[in-house]
């Protein structure tokens, strides 16, 4: 927990990726691991020698009780592996972990401008929804944000979508 932390932080510390103005506590990992809903997942990567280069999660879209099998995902990398095509095998397993565990929808909100997240995305078979503006305020800056969704279980006969 202490390596995806350090990841993520660097991203809430100096990346408009996120926005979290400050780090999450070691609680919040914790409750990242110990997902409670069978739709939350936290998958690592590591380099050849064990080393966390990035990690992708799943957790709650939205806190009202309708949006419970939709899950919100994000893929965060350590720098020195962007570009190289962790995020391309690292969130292609979270989504078919999510789909095997049921969740019918998964949603991601891209930061914008974030052309290589916005690339990520689309290769692996999501499609932008939507888009707001102004709607994050970080580094004396306004932000723009993207919804993109992708499609992982077709409902209701719960067939995996996934291809």
């Amino acid at each position: 927990l202490p390596s995806i932390a350090a990841i993520y932080n660097h991203a809430v510390e100096h990346t408009l990726a996120t926005f979290d103005l400050d780090p999450p506590d070691s609680e919040y990992w914790r409750a990242r691991l110990d997902g409670e809903h069978p739709g939350d997942h936290l998958l690592v990567a590591v380099d050849t020698d064990d080393r966390v280069v990035g990690y992708a999660y799943s957790w709650s879209f939205r806190p009202r009780p309708a949006y419970d099998l939709t899950r919100e995902t994000s893929v965060y990398l350590d720098g020195s592996v962007r570009g190289r095509g962790v995020g391309r095998m690292l969130y292609p397993a979270l989504l078919q972990t999510m789909a095997v565990s049921g969740v019918p929808t998964a949603i991601a909100a891209v930061s914008l401008p974030n052309p290589a997240s916005e690339r990520l995305h689309i290769a692996c078979g999501f499609t932008k929804v939507g888009e707001f503006r102004q709607v994050g305020y970080k580094f004396d800056q306004w932000i723009d944000m993207a919804f993109y969704q992708r499609m992982l279980v077709n409902m209701p006969t719960g067939d995996a979508v996934l291809g």
